[in-house]
């Protein structure tokens, strides 16, 4: 894979066709915190295409620079990134399989090891399904002393523990969704008064397949609701992690809260072990049945 350096973001959909069916990492860069890194564990995912959506001033290294494509483009504005995904949903070629998340946020699926997420996503596919849950790990560096930012790829930590799922409601009917639940657990929900509670979700349906008319709303769903099921009605599907230091990096910076933690860890803290394995024994994704 060749990298393309476009002049805009509109530069970018204008040639955003030739994607084709993908599947498609965007990467939106917030910060510059792990961007290289971020880049390359999606270059490793097998990503066909690794678009790095950033601004201008921050620097990305050559070896990985000459792999993905870089968009200039500004996360800051309300609802920028889910409107950006949108254009690109109505540009790229129909079924074209996206998926996006943030710098310092990581992939994880059954497998990820010795499978790449093309092969994943095919099985996906064969299961008539056009989108995957993804849950957000929180990770957080186990000594803040030594790493006031709470990002530490060395000294990563998560919780073993402690999630939970809610039944999702209809805003109109006030009625369960039928495969919906709503996530919690982590950072998010330690800290839950430090944290908005729009933000307070840990799942993102986060790889998904484009089609004309689809709209990722602000809340990390969709306007199709089979999209935001978990499974489809026959049996457990496939579901992958996210494992990401946004929530504790924010928490560590906000003045509101910086000085209220002194430590992220707890008695259901354990180290990240940076494979599928833990995630997948943690029950933190399914295989369903892809063996």
């Amino acid at each position: 894979m060749t990298g393309i350096m476009y002049l805009s973001f509109d530069d970018f959909l204008s040639q955003a066709s030739q994607l084709g069916k993908g599947p498609v990492a965007l990467i939106f860069v917030e910060d510059d915190v792990e961007i290289a890194t971020t880049l390359r564990h999606h270059l490793d995912c097998g990503f066909k295409h690794v678009v790095a959506l950033t601004p201008d001033a921050f620097d990305i290294p050559k070896d990985v620079a000459s792999k993905v494509h870089r968009v200039p483009f500004d996360c800051t504005p309300q609802n920028a990134v889910a409107n950006a995904v949108n254009d690109i949903n109505a540009r790229v070629p129909q079924g074209c399989w996206l998926y996006y998340c943030y710098n310092a946020e990581f992939l994880f699926y059954p497998f990820c090891e010795t499978r790449t997420v093309g092969e994943m996503l095919a099985f996906h596919t064969e299961e008539r399904r056009d989108a995957m849950l993804t849950y957000v790990i929180d990770l957080y560096a186990g000594d803040l002393p030594q790493t006031p930012s709470a990002v530490s790829l060395d000294q990563a930590h998560l919780d073993k523990s402690g999630y939970y799922a809610q039944a999702r409601k209809d805003p109109e009917t006030g009625h369960p969704c039928e495969r919906q639940l709503d996530f919690f657990g982590g950072v998010r929900w330690r800290y839950e008064e430090h944290i908005p509670q729009a933000s307070r979700k840990i799942d993102r349906i986060a790889l998904f397949k484009s089609k004309p008319g689809l709209k990722l709303q602000g809340d990390h769903t969709f306007n199709d609701q089979e999209y935001n099921t978990f499974s489809c009605p026959w049996h457990h599907n496939l579901t992958a992690a996210i494992c990401s230091f946004r929530t504790a990096k924010a928490l560590r910076r906000n003045p509101g809260s910086r000085f209220e933690i002194d430590s992220f860890r707890w008695h259901n803290s354990t180290p990240f072990e940076w494979h599928s394995r833990q995630l997948l024994d943690l029950g933190l994704m399914e295989p369903g049945q892809w063996f």
